[in-house]
């Protein structure tokens, strides 16, 4: 993506320089004007970027510490032949929320399940559609997610204010979830759980205890109003530690590991734990820096402005939310990247919202649970053909996935309770 963007951005400079030509700004003092508002947009989300780059060191120090692999294998271990898809939902959920990331889960967590499934009898897209769902639970909640931090970064919102309130805007859709698929789960049950798997992780891995302690760490912290940079940096800590001590990794490979990622040396097992590390963030804040720099583009030549005007329009007529709603779909559609579409949805909606009586937050929880859920519904998105793609299906999966429906779904009924007092609305605005 990075390089489409590099293209785009030069075609924008060339377009913001014309307008500001036509302002009777000469061409050096048009570069310093774009440099001087691009500049200032990328200076707004550096500290997401700093976030961002952090949560790429957490997700190589977890697999080096063996969080991940006993997670996974005690939630092997729990399995019983009814329960087997609630077991992988709840435990997608857990795991993605304290690890903050969707791929990392679909490529370990997500990898396993789809091999107990398919050796078990159990219909690979109903499970996949199943460990969709609990990768985005902590994808799009869990205080250590890129995608939350940068939704809240880029609405300037507080990071756990808006967790708390999408844990609680989630509860329902949740409940029915796990409903929808205790039932499924006891209609298709696993007819057994691979002996072998479970070996193999028992001849390959240390399995010591002290692997939870990173992932404990991580999410008690924050409940304890310990900050994200924060807690996230205790739990790099002890997991360092954890490698070290008891995994017996010298600490130049732990080091190596925390930059470049982990990479199994054979061919086994190990190599679903294959990723991680700061390299694995590079791309992502390098798509982050370049977008901001379309922002500031489009402020400084408000070459955006009539379709900003009409979107304030229909957010008076339709309703913020249905907006969010469409353009939300609109820019996954076309940019095919959750990280993109965040960034136009939040240039696109911060002016029409402000101007009609809504707030910040109210947009950064609609962006939630619009937009951060849509993209992996999307087939052609990365969002979701990645996850697909670890799964070994098609997108006959993504109708099983009942979390992601139900989160945009729900809110459209319930966002007055959440929102309905939290701003003066504008004259004749009946936002949903």
């Amino acid at each position: 993506m990075v390089l489409p963007l590099l293209f785009g951005l030069l075609l924008f400079t060339s377009l913001g320089l014309k307008k500001l030509k036509e302002r009777g700004s000469g061409f050096g003092e048009g570069i310093r004007e774009l440099s001087k508002w691009s500049w200032g947009s990328i200076k707004d989300s550096l500290v997401v970027i700093e976030v961002m780059l952090i949560i790429g060191f957490i997700t190589a120090a977890w697999r080096i510490s063996g969080t991940i692999t006993i997670f996974v294998y005690y939630g092997m271990k729990v399995i019983v032949p009814p329960l087997f898809l609630i077991i992988a939902f709840l435990l997608s959920c857990l795991l993605s929320y304290a690890l903050g990331t969707s791929f990392g889960v679909a490529g370990t967590l997500g990898v396993i399940f789809m091999a107990l499934a398919r050796s078990g009898g159990v219909d690979p897209l109903i499970t996949a559609g199943v460990v969709m769902s609990g990768i985005y639970f902590g994808d799009r909640g869990s205080p250590v997610s890129s995608s939350a931090n940068m939704v809240a970064g880029v609405t300037k919102t507080d990071i756990m204010e808006n967790v708390k309130l999408m844990m609680k805007t989630a509860a329902l859709p949740f409940g029915i979830t796990v409903v929808l698929y205790a039932v499924l789960s006891f209609m298709h049950p696993i007819s057994h759980v691979d002996t072998e798997i479970v070996q193999a992780f028992e001849n390959e891995f240390t399995l010591s205890p002290w692997g939870f302690l990173p992932a404990v760490l991580m999410l008690l912290l924050p409940l304890l109003k310990v900050g994200v940079i924060q807690s996230i940096s205790v739990s790099i800590l002890s997991s360092v530690a954890i490698a070290w001590l008891v995994e017996k990794v010298s600490l130049i490979e732990i080091i190596k590991i925390l930059f470049i990622g982990y990479h199994a040396s054979g061919d086994g097992l190990g190599t679903i734990l294959n990723g991680g590390g700061l390299c694995s963030m590079l791309e992502i804040a390098a798509i982050l820096v370049i977008s901001c720099a379309y922002s500031g583009i489009f402020t400084c030549t408000d070459m955006l402005r009539s379709l900003l005007d009409y979107l304030e329009q229909c957010c008076t007529k339709a309703g913020r939310l249905a907006v969010t709603f469409f353009v939300s779909v609109a820019t996954c559609f076309v940019f095919c990247n959750q990280t993109i579409a965040t960034l136009m949805c939040n240039d696109l909606l911060t002016g029409p919202y402000l101007s009609t009586g809504g707030t910040r937050q109210e947009l950064a929880i609609d962006m939630e649970n619009t937009v951060i859920i849509i993209v992996g519904l999307i087939p052609w998105c990365i969002a979701c053909s990645v996850p697909l793609t670890f799964f070994g299906v098609g997108i006959g999966a993504l109708p099983w996935a009942f979390y992601m429906y139900l989160v945009p779904a729900c809110w459209f009924f319930t966002k007055k309770r959440w929102f309905l007092n939290r701003a003066p609305a504008s004259k004749g605005q009946h936002d949903r």
